[in-house]
């Protein structure tokens, strides 16, 4: 029967309701599917990139989705290195959400490098001197720490653990787990850094370049900070999402308390730091440039609306929400304050990749302007569809939260 597959002592829907759950999610994966097709088939001309937008909407949903994904390393760093006992009630669903937003953002750069056979030349024939390798090789090593953190989960199965071998090795990596929450931890740091740096060394354009603190530019320090404010709240919507959705309480208060107020302290130092680097680069690289500041925002979509609203509207309310108890005690206010959070992270990361490239670096040139096909965005929408679609099957058949069948003692058999 499909309820032995279930893990011991919770409920799930028939299968014929989860049948019709996952009918959406099928849909934006066949649109995803499609579009890559066409995409590997004929080319990126399927796509409204060109030698002006390189990067395009691909790369937005790649580094947002990595560095709201960053939710997993940094909750099991403070969970298997520092200790933080209450966080194991999460962890499972924290490093459920970091593999799919890892892997999805491995298979969407599989399609972006248009020839996906030839993605071994990364690793054969490494550029030792661009910080794209540095992150190539980190953010395949971390999928690789996510998989094997992913596998004592799928271990825990009712079915699968019935098989002794099977049971012995699951239980002998939980003992060891901590071992790659630390390398996951090192490795993330780096490459949410070189994502960051690469950006801060484009000395021909001024709008992203940084001035560097020994050989990293500032950018690189902002992007590690920025991913572990946002990452626990990524965390934490996608925990309230499940529990709305399944009408349970699947992880106790402090757990999610801790990582919310966390996530505020995180938050309002990354800002401060994020406050003074655009004062700095406001006042000395660009007048060195021969620009002024508003040289950047004078036309086009790209106006100053965007400086005030990643900093003012999505940094500094969410990081006061969050520092207040009355606000992150409050379930609204909770939802509300870390939308707005992983929003201003999303707004921080277009900016960078989109108006960096749109907006003129000589006086006599114009503000580029550009729109995803149906392609570009099936893609990015697969990724959504494939995430709903893993998550609710790891929530079905394996036990994600520890906790569920004690905080809902009257629901579930």
């Amino acid at each position: 029967m499909d309820s032995a597959l279930f893990p011991e002592g919770v409920k799930r829907c028939s299968p014929k309701v989860f049948l019709l759950w996952t009918l959406p999610w099928l849909a934006l994966l066949a649109w995803g599917g499609l579009s890559a097709f066409l995409c590997l088939w004929k080319g990126l001309n399927q796509t409204n990139m060109s030698n002006i937008f390189a990067f395009a909407i691909w790369i937005v949903f790649d580094l947002a989705v990595i560095a709201l994904g960053a939710g997993a390393f940094f909750t099991g760093f403070l969970t298997y290195v520092i200790g933080r006992k209450e966080l194991k009630s999460i962890i499972n669903a924290a490093v459920i959400i970091g593999f799919i937003c890892y892997s999805g953002a491995v298979a969407m750069l599989g399609i972006d490098i248009g020839q996906p056979i030839r993605g071994w030349f990364i690793f054969w024939h490494a550029n030792v001197h661009s910080m794209l390798t540095e992150v190539s090789f980190c953010i395949s090593a971390y999928l690789g720490v996510l998989a094997i953190e992913y596998i004592p989960i799928i271990l825990e199965n009712r079915q699968i653990e019935k098989v002794p071998h099977l049971r012995l090795f699951g239980h002998n990596l939980h003992h060891i787990m901590g071992v790659f929450a630390a390398t996951g931890t090192f490795l993330s740091f780096f490459h949410q850094g070189s994502l960051g740096g690469m950006f801060g060394v484009m000395y021909a354009r001024p709008f992203a370049e940084r001035w560097d603190f020994y050989v990293w530019p500032t950018t690189f320090f902002l992007f590690v900070f920025s991913a572990i404010a946002a990452g626990p709240c990524f965390t934490i919507l996608c925990t309230k999402l499940t529990e709305a959705i399944s009408r349970k309480k699947l992880v106790p208060d402090n757990a999610v308390q801790f990582l919310a107020r966390l996530s505020g302290w995180l938050l309002s130092g990354y800002l401060v730091l994020k406050i003074i680097d655009t004062a700095v680069w406001a006042n000395t690289t660009v007048p060195n440039a021969g620009l002024g500041l508003m040289d950047f925002y004078r036309e086009g979509p790209y106006g100053i609306w965007m400086l005030i609203a990643e900093i003012g509207i999505f940094g500094i309310v969410p990081a006061v929400m969050l520092m207040i108890p009355q606000v992150r005690q409050n379930p609204a206010g909770l939802i509300v304050a870390c939308l707005m959070n992983c929003t201003g992270i999303v707004l921080n990361r277009f900016v960078f990749i989109i108006a960096t490239l749109a907006i003129p670096v000589m006086p006599f040139a114009r503000f580029w302007s550009y729109l995803p096909t149906w392609q570009e965005w099936g893609i990015a929408m697969a990724l959504v569809g494939y995430g709903f679609l893993l998550f609710s099957v790891s929530y079905r058949y394996l036990p994600v939260f520890p906790k569920e069948q004690e905080l809902n003692p009257a629901m579930n058999g």
